[in-house]
């Protein structure tokens, strides 16, 4: 027990000695680019609601986008520095305009998907290829819904040529369901449980049912990664010390979620709250860098695989003319710097 006491008063003082170093400097300011009531950024919310960003020094300025393609050109301008966004744009991002993937915010594989009316889900039952063969569905192109409804396609023995598919924001694609002016639509949670909420439609394949995994993207300017490591490292570790706390403290977390939720105009039930904490898996740091550990220069990492399979789709897509090197963006660098700081790697293993 004296032990145990010992070594959990280490930590409490370890964690009051980095917030009294940070208190005694000015803050930083960093901006932070997300895209508002998703689960994998209300991390953000979390640490600003319990004042984790002073306690590295760090006073972040928050910038909201509705989807990944405008939140990824909006770095061309340097309107933020680091952030989360899909796996799809991240890439993108990469080809486009050098953006680096620090980390992963969480596995949304089951997410992303394919959603039906009523109607189309009994369709969907009897014959899944016959029903979606020519029929128009509605998606936000280059994202991660995208390259969702592409894996269930395959799954089923179709190609993107065989069904029409429409662009549109996913507020569109919410009226569109909902007032039976869409039948099937590519959605992404909490999207998703809007329209099943609301409308009766239903989630009909996810990714994971169509074999891909849909990560979700800790994301970096490159070139300001390149002159400010040390704060894209503590960004890292605000985001893992409130995923953390929020694995430790789900009661509490389901309750700000709620109004990180609201705040963004969506409102769900306590149940479909639930269902995003249970079906989003999120790594800590000792897992994110196994994911993403090389053996040599040459090697491919979980979390390369991961992105192979994205380089490859936005290529099939069309986005670029070929698949970018993962090595060349997905990077361990500022990870690797949390852990290897004692004060910032228990900072970001807190669970309180």
């Amino acid at each position: 027990m004296k032990k145990l006491f010992t070594t959990a008063a280490l930590s409490v003082a370890i964690g009051l000695g980095f917030a009294q170093t940070a208190a005694a400097q000015a803050l930083t300011p960093i901006k932070v680019s997300l895209q508002p009531s998703l689960y994998w950024a209300l991390p953000f919310h979390v640490a600003t609601e319990k004042g984790w960003w002073k306690e590295v020094g760090l006073a972040p300025e928050f910038s909201q986008f509705p989807a990944g393609v405008p939140q990824i050109a909006a770095s061309a301008a340097k309107s933020w520095d680091v952030g989360g966004t899909g796996s799809v744009p991240a890439v993108l991002g990469h080809v486009r305009f050098g953006i680096k993937t620090i980390g992963i915010s969480n596995d949304e594989s089951v997410g992303n998907g394919l959603v039906g009316s009523a109607k189309a889900a009994a369709e969907f039952a009897a014959n899944p290829a016959n029903a979606l063969r020519g029929k128009t569905i509605t998606l936000t192109q280059n994202s991660t819904a995208d390259f969702a409804v592409q894996s269930c396609l395959k799954k089923y023995g179709l190609k993107k040529a065989d069904v029409v598919m429409k662009n549109m924001g996913q507020a569109e694609i919410i009226s569109a369901v909902s007032s039976s002016n869409s039948d099937w639509a590519g959605m992404w949670a909490p999207n998703i449980y809007t329209v099943e909420e609301k409308s009766g439609a239903k989630l009909l394949c996810s990714g994971k049912d169509g074999g891909a995994i849909v990560p979700g993207a800790l994301i970096a300017r490159g070139d300001y990664a390149k002159e400010n490591p040390q704060n894209v490292a503590k960004f890292l570790a605000v985001f893992l010390r409130a995923q953390s706390w929020m694995k430790a403290n789900r009661a509490e977390a389901v309750a700000m979620m709620k109004d990180f939720y609201s705040k963004g105009g969506v409102t769900l039930s306590e149940a479909a709250m639930n269902k995003e904490f249970d079906t989003r898996p999120t790594f800590n740091l000792a897992q994110q860098l196994k994911m993403m550990e090389r053996s040599s220069a040459d090697a491919n990492s979980q979390v390369d695989g991961w992105f192979n399979e994205l380089s490859a789709f936005i290529k099939e897509t069309g986005a670029v003319p070929a698949s970018p090197k993962v090595q060349d963006f997905v990077t361990d660098e500022f990870l690797k710097m949390v852990n290897a700081d004692a004060k910032l790697k228990a900072f970001a293993n807190q669970t309180k």
